[in-house]
């Protein structure tokens, strides 16, 4: 076998692309959080990326966010985002600098923690506000809108999510965005009075230039081992982060 001066057997191939992760260094989260980076650790070895993880917004800026293909926002809320963080984040997916997803804590819109709501958010979110939550965990069919979608390869028609919290908002995101899964209400077990009627869970917004994806789901670790959970967020990575 011939090897070339300065390359070993080891030696990694570059990385397809890079992520950054933005995810809160505690609180009642944290559980998710830990489960979500030792599942991307492995994922990134498998798909061929690299991961870097930030607890607040501090860092970023324009330049900050040049650096990587891919904007995973993991369960961190959309308020107490320092200015230069608000303008670039508005930037890089408005003008398609990089893919984004977003789970759960990242629809937490409205006035928290002495907070106003972050307008230029909730439009991208499809116009919605927060409104309650299932504090009691539910578990709940998600049925497949967009089979064609690449988010949702491998899906099938539905599949089940055990125990969430289950968020409402003061009115579906549906007519400002693209659903590509919603939950089935009348499957809540054990049934819950909290609802909303037409419950999108999954959705992109197109009229971002960045290819972007909101995953509602991911309050609890064990979703990690839900096959339809990782194949969902496998499937995210690899069409966000493409331009």
């Amino acid at each position: 076998m011939l090897l070339l001066p300065g390359i070993g057997l080891s030696q990694a191939p570059p990385a397809k692309f890079r992520v950054i992760a933005i995810a809160e260094a505690g609180g009642i989260h944290k559980p998710f959080v830990d489960a979500a980076k030792v599942w991307l650790a492995k994922e990134a070895l498998a798909d061929g990326f690299t991961i870097d993880y930030i607890e607040n917004t501090d860092k970023i800026d324009k330049a900050f966010l040049a650096q990587y293909q891919l904007f995973i926002q993991l369960n961190y809320p959309p308020y107490a985002w320092k200015p230069a963080a608000v303008e670039a984040f508005q930037d890089y997916i408005e003008q398609g600098r990089g893919g984004w997803i977003g789970f759960h804590h990242a629809t937490l819109l409205g006035e928290f923690d002495g907070y106003p709501i972050w307008p230029w958010f909730s439009n991208f979110m499809g116009g919605i506000r927060y409104t309650q939550y299932i504090p009691t965990f539910v578990s709940g069919k998600v049925v497949v809108e967009d089979p064609s979608h690449p988010v949702m390869k491998g899906l099938g028609g539905s599949f089940e999510i055990k125990d969430e919290e289950w968020y409402t908002y003061d009115k579906s995101p549906r007519p400002n965005v693209h659903v590509l899964a919603s939950v089935d209400e009348s499957t809540y077990t054990p049934n819950s009075t909290v609802k909303m009627g037409d419950h999108p869970v999954v959705w992109t917004n197109e009229h971002m230039k960045a290819r972007n994806v909101y995953i509602f789901m991911g309050h609890r670790p064990e979703h990690f081992a839900n096959p339809a959970f990782t194949t969902l967020f496998h499937n995210a990575i690899l069409w966000a982060s493409q331009k």
